[in-house]
């Protein structure tokens, strides 16, 4: 795989176990903070362009050794949304973060790279849109860079699939004016018998976090 030099990227530190180390992604891609929007791989005429794609890990979720962690392992920027549980091992209680969804992962990196990945692997398959066959999923770097930085953060993130989410769970549109999000407009989370105050970052028709906002940061839209 190709090695690209940069400055280290500034993503924060906190709760990164399902990313490489800082010093790998520097190394490896340059362009990891880049603002170049790319709506999808159809509007890119070559296979050498970077993307966050929406993978799927078909292996079951007790494997020894998932996707993301294989990828990761390889030199790849992986990221997959961490939930903790709490399981008994000889005995013990024992705390440890996995992944929220499974078989839920993306992948910074470009076709050239991923394809091969794709077919020596079975369990490993793109995402693609309702629909569509050709073309998979990809995340804008903004959007991306958004949701890690604000789950990197939070202490206590909760995850929500898109149907997970009814009308009756959106609240007031708010703008966030200090923090890692300053500057984010949003929605915070309507939830009854609950004073936390959580905004909405989404990645667009895959997954939802309500991330713990402090009250001070609030503003309403």
């Amino acid at each position: 795989m190709e090695s690209r030099c940069s400055d280290v990227p500034t993503f924060p530190r906190k709760r990164i176990t399902s990313w490489q180390s800082l010093d790998s992604v520097a190394r490896r891609d340059s362009q990891l903070l880049s603002l170049t929007q790319i709506d999808s791989i159809g509007n890119s005429d070559s296979s050498s362009q970077l993307h966050w794609f929406a993978m799927r890990d078909l292996k079951r979720p007790n494997a020894k050794i998932m996707a993301w962690q294989d990828l990761t392992q390889k030199g790849f920027t992986v990221f997959t949304p961490m939930k903790w549980v709490t399981t008994m091992v000889r005995g013990k209680r024992i705390r440890r973060e996995i992944p929220y969804v499974p078989d839920l992962l993306f992948v910074r990196a470009t076709r050239a790279e991923l394809d091969p990945e794709v077919e020596s692997t079975p369990t490993l398959q793109y995402r693609y849109a309702i629909g569509s066959k050709a073309t998979p999923i990809t995340v804008r770097d903004a959007e991306m860079n958004r949701f890690v930085t604000a789950v990197s953060n939070a202490p206590d993130t909760k995850y929500y699939l898109p149907k997970e989410l009814t009308p009756e769970m959106l609240g007031r549109e708010i703008l966030i004016i200090g923090g890692p999000l300053e500057g984010y407009r949003g929605t915070l989370l309507s939830l009854r018998g609950t004073r936390t105050r959580r905004i909405l970052v989404e990645l667009p028709g895959i997954i939802t976090a309500a991330v713990e906002v402090s009250p001070e940061f609030i503003q309403l839209a």
